[in-house]
């Protein structure tokens, strides 16, 4: 443990840990174990926090929530003032997170695949992309799309795809692909009547 770790709350560690063995490798492919030897803590520290595992899952998400939320948001602003600017600007977010090094792609999708239909983290991931796809459609509102649900839907899609693509492919170019495209989607659902 290095003496920045050793100054965290148990919980914090148990926390960064999970976030940095549940996103390499998938919450179902990292053991209780392993994450009480790499936190520094005791097994009945690691329950105290958290009681079940999916409980320490579903602290990871709520991790990953605001900080992929806050990433899409702050891309959106940089982009302008204009919300249809900011539907597009988003995606400067999708290039930033494949550009990472050790990017394994979406969390959400990667945990709900993981996990069983209608379970507290399949739920967590679906809650996720139902609030994102709500940001989005107020943003697609204020742009005068047509039909705002409708482009939310379509630009959500393209963010989903561009972040599988992040990682079946490393391509770099994808994300600018995915930008140009809902470009293209923003301006032909937000025509002047």
């Amino acid at each position: 443990m290095t003496p920045a770790t050793a100054q965290l709350s148990a919980r914090e560690r148990i926390l960064d840990t999970a976030f940095r063995l549940f996103y390499a490798h998938g919450p179902r492919g990292v053991g209780v174990d392993t994450i009480i030897a790499q936190s520094a803590v005791a097994k009945a520290t690691l329950y105290k926090h958290f009681p079940r595992k999916d409980d320490l899952i579903l602290a990871y998400l709520d991790r990953v929530d605001q900080a992929w939320f806050s990433q899409l948001r702050a891309a959106a602003r940089e982009a302008g003032e204009l919300p249809g600017d900011q539907l597009v600007g988003m995606f400067d977010a999708l290039g930033s997170a494949c550009r990472r090094d050790e990017y394994h792609g979406c969390a959400f999708i990667n945990a709900a695949a993981e996990s069983d239909a209608g379970g507290e983290v399949h739920a967590r991931a679906v809650e996720h992309k139902a609030v994102v796809r709500g940001w989005v459609t107020d943003l697609a509102r204020r742009a005068g799309a047509g039909d705002p649900g409708e482009l939310a839907r379509q630009l959500t899609l393209l963010i989903d795809g561009g972040l599988a693509s992040g990682v079946l492919e490393a391509d770099p170019a994808s994300p600018q692909a995915a930008k140009t495209a809902a470009r293209i989607l923003v301006d032909s659902a937000c025509r002047p009547a």
